[in-house]
């Protein structure tokens, strides 16, 4: 029988998990990538494997099977991970009762559990003391540092199941059985573009018809605390309840919504959340904003970082903080409330993006991957 082949177009998280999927099941897998490495959205983010992100059911059964392939590919490539839960801090009665009728809801569906202040202490010895009533904390989410993973998942891949990788080999043409870069003629039997937003290049009618904006956030580094500490989980604070639809199942999410309002008014504009993550050398990712528009300026608003700090020192206890890095990632976003965005343009060429509805990547992209290519996936968009 004849081993099938595909061509996959972006070295991103969302075209290694399709070229991972694709390669354990015997095809034969050529990754195209425009850039030298991977340096979108891929390697901007927390490094956070999410699953509190998600809504009970199926994503959260996704989001499941791509920390367990997370976990597989993090032993072979031997890459740093935290597998630290997550802490959703509560410094006010509403936000305590949120978290309370969640652990409640999904006693029996997560491995999640309600702790006092002195237990929250006890699990982070970073967080303020003062003003504190508990937190949630998660068992499920998983912490890698994004520019590590993604620089050495292409040589696990090659290594591990033969995938080859053609760096700075921009595409200019996708057609049915073949892809083009310049003069350059890439063939296969199937073609995955996994560019992000940059399929808008390759199929540009179908990008202006499709529901999809774009998102940019600006994010920081800091430097390692000078005394060594350690977060001990992957921290949230309070907006962070009303920003991830698995929280929307509790019933007082609207006027906690309508108490930030009034009271943060100016950080839900921005769409400010603020999370802590740290890696293996000690430094401290924390973030973000969020502004949607087809077109962002090139420029970061440090007034949105001083924003996103001042929040931060709310619950974290980091001293004076230091800045060690500042950035914006740009990923695409669905506007109609779908989960994900894959259409099949043309016959045997599938766009996969905006994977979680768009910013749950790194935690839905192994799960969703494997249902594509093994044709479980039931919404793929087709060409009218």
């Amino acid at each position: 029988m004849k081993t099938q082949s595909a061509l996959v177009v972006g070295a991103g998280i969302v075209g290694l998990a399709i070229a991972r999927a694709l390669a354990a099941r015997g095809h034969r897998v050529t990754v195209l990538e425009r850039y030298e490495r991977a340096v979108g959205a891929s390697v901007r983010n927390f490094g956070m494997i999410w699953p509190i992100g998600v809504t009970n059911g199926a994503a959260y059964e996704r989001a499941l099977r791509s920390r367990a392939i997370w976990q597989e590919v993090i032993d072979g490539a031997k890459l740093w991970h935290d597998p630290c839960g997550s802490l959703h801090v509560a410094y006010a009665q509403d936000e305590l009762e949120v978290l309370a009728q969640y652990a409640q809801a999904n006693r029996a569906l997560r491995p999640c559990s309600l702790l006092g202040r002195d237990e929250a202490l006890a699990k982070s010895p970073a967080l303020v003391a003062d003003g504190l009533r508990g937190a949630l904390f998660n068992r499920d989410e998983m912490l890698v540092d994004p520019r590590e993973a993604l620089a050495a998942l292409p040589r696990y891949l090659h290594e591990r199941y033969g995938v080859e990788f053609h760096w700075r080999t921009p595409v200019t043409a996708v057609e049915t059985g073949r892809v083009h870069s310049g003069t350059r003629r890439f063939e296969a039997d199937r073609v995955f573009v996994c560019s992000g937003p940059e399929f808008e290049q390759l199929f540009p009618q179908l990008y202006a018809a499709a529901p999809l904006t774009r998102c940019k956030l600006q994010m920081l580094r800091l430097a390692p605390p000078a005394d060594g500490l350690r977060l001990g989980a992957a921290l949230c604070g309070g907006l962070s309840l009303v920003h991830y639809a698995g929280f929307q199942q509790a019933a007082d999410v609207a006027p906690l919504r309508a108490r930030y309002q009034a009271q943060y008014g100016e950080l839900i504009e921005l769409g400010i959340h603020v999370m802590a993550a740290q890696n293996g050398r000690g430094e401290i990712t924390v973030g973000d904003s969020h502004a949607y528009a087809h077109t962002h300026d090139p420029f970061d608003e440090q007034a949105i970082n001083a924003r996103v700090l001042d929040y931060l020192g709310g619950f974290l206890r980091l001293g004076e903080p230091r800045p060690i890095q500042t950035w914006h990632g740009i990923y695409p976003k669905l506007t109609d409330g779908s989960s994900e965005f894959v259409a099949e343009p043309l016959p045997g060429v599938t766009i996969v993006n905006a994977v979680g509805g768009g910013g749950l990547g790194m935690t839905l992209s192994f799960g969703l991957a494997e249902e594509i290519v093994d044709g479980r996936y039931g919404a793929v968009r087709r060409a009218a």
